[in-house]
This record gives structure tokens, sequence and C-alpha cells, in this order.
């Protein structure tokens, strides 16, 4: 399998990309704005996956870039989501155009709610698009159903909200 990591070199990234590394069944194209950078942190990693270091410009040809990497999942890690400007989704879009699963680990509210507007089209091409596969929403998540045992009905949950 091939996986394309965007910010694959990033904070997170390069966490999913080390995690992924000791598997031999997968390629996984470690890209970012830099391939210096990608190539530079490839081979600091001993690996039984194979790794390529790619250059990938997220406001550049989207539907060039990974029609050129062809990878069978596109997992975002480049982040902040929030700051993605008028369309945050563009590379959700250019996965879908191409017939490509597509995983972000976005935390930002809005725009993991908004990826329900993907659903539809993916299930009909029968893809995988899902938002907010980070640890804040994972983990609030279980640590709400833990503490809402027993309770018969919850009104609000807030995370990662600074207040």
């Amino acid at each position: 399998m091939k996986v394309l990591v965007l910010g694959g070199y990033g904070t997170f990234g390069g966490r999913l990309v080390r995690l992924l590394a000791d598997r031999p069944q997968l390629t996984l194209l470690v890209a970012g704005r830099s391939r210096a950078k990608a190539q530079s942190f490839c081979s600091r990693i001993a690996a039984a996956a194979k790794l390529i270091p790619l250059s990938f410009d997220r406001n550049g040809d989207l539907v060039g870039q990974l029609r050129d990497a062809a990878p069978d999942l596109v997992v975002d890690a480049s982040g902040p989501f929030q700051a993605y400007g008028d369309d945050p989704y563009v590379v959700v879009k250019a996965c879908l155009a191409l017939n490509i699963d597509y995983i972000d680990l976005a935390d930002s509210s809005r725009f993991v709610d908004n990826i329900v507007a993907f659903d539809d089209e993916a299930k009909r091409r029968g893809l995988i698009v899902l938002s907010g596969v980070s640890s804040l929403p994972v983990l609030t998540v279980a640590a709400a159903r833990r503490l809402a045992r027993g309770m018969v009905r919850i009104e609000a949950v807030s995370a990662g909200t600074g207040g």
C-alpha cells in the first residue's frame, strides 16, 4: 500500500511515519514543501517500509501532484487546518477526483464538522474520507464516554477551546 503523508516530516506527520515505518508492506511518501527536509527526515529512520521523500505544495497543482505520486491513501497532517483559506477542502476534492482515500489529523471542529459534505460522493465512489483522526477528538470522545456512564443525558461537550 502506498501512503502519502502530507506534512510527513512535521510533528504529527513525522510521528505517524515513524509509527508506520516498521511495516514492510507500505511505501510511505513523506511529503512537505521542502524535498530536502523530507529527504533529511527519511535518512534518519531505520525502516522496513519503503520511504520516499517528496516535495508537495498544497497550494499548487494538487491533481497533478497526486497523479504523479499515485498514492492509495492520503493522510493530511500538514495543518493548521484553520488556516487553509477560502477552500480548506481542496485536498479532499482532489483525492475524490482521483479516487484516492483521504484521512486527516485535523482537530479544528469547523473543519471536521464540515467534512460531511463529501460523505455521499465518497460512498458513491467506494472511498474513505475521514476527518479529525487526531488525538484530541479521539481522546475527548473516549473520556466523555467514560465520564458519561450512568448519566441519562449530556447537554454538551467542549474540549480544546482554551476556556
